[in-house]
């Protein structure tokens, strides 16, 4: 059975799991999901608690004598540099889990940190089949996420054992 590597993923946190199936045939009930690793990304943590000391909504006021000015500071760019460097760390981190880049990756995450693990998957393994579900499942345990994942026809069903 070639590996393969399901990556649970948004702007924060990633996990990283594996597909083994059992060699024992007492408990035979098919392959399961095993979760490795984790990765916690720190700068959208660090950032979403004050690196921007102050609120800024909406426009300068305008003056009796001038127009409003709009005004951007670009936390919007600044939060999107993080998502994709982040993106960068987890592709690494299934490099390393990966090894020779066989196998499929299952990517499981919103559309936007999506987007962002397509383009590093892209920048950086060649040749590897990925399969994408576009939701939020970074909460389940790894039977829960299983679960869902069977019900999209991403990994096979976990046998049930017969005595």
């Amino acid at each position: 059975m070639n590996p393969t590597c399901v990556i649970v993923a948004n702007s924060s946190r990633a996990r990283f799991f594996k597909l083994e199936d059992h060699d024992t045939p007492e408990d035979d009930t098919g392959p399961r999901l095993i979760e490795l690793s984790a990765l916690v990304n720190s700068e959208t943590n660090h950032n979403s608690s004050g690196s921007w000391s102050e609120v800024k909504s909406g426009r300068n006021r305008a003056t009796t004598s001038g127009n409003a000015h709009g005004y951007d500071d670009h936390r919007q760019k600044h939060l999107d540099e993080y998502e994709k460097r982040f993106a960068q760390s987890i592709v690494d981190e299934t490099q390393r889990i990966n090894k020779n880049n066989k196998g499929k990756v299952i990517l499981v995450s919103q559309n936007r940190m999506l987007g962002h693990l397509r383009t590093a998957i892209n920048g950086s393994i060649k040749g590897i089949r990925t399969s994408e579900l576009n939701k939020d499942l970074i909460r389940l345990n790894p039977n829960e996420l299983q679960n869902r994942l069977c019900d999209e026809h991403l990994l096979p069903k976990r046998r049930s054992i017969t005595h």
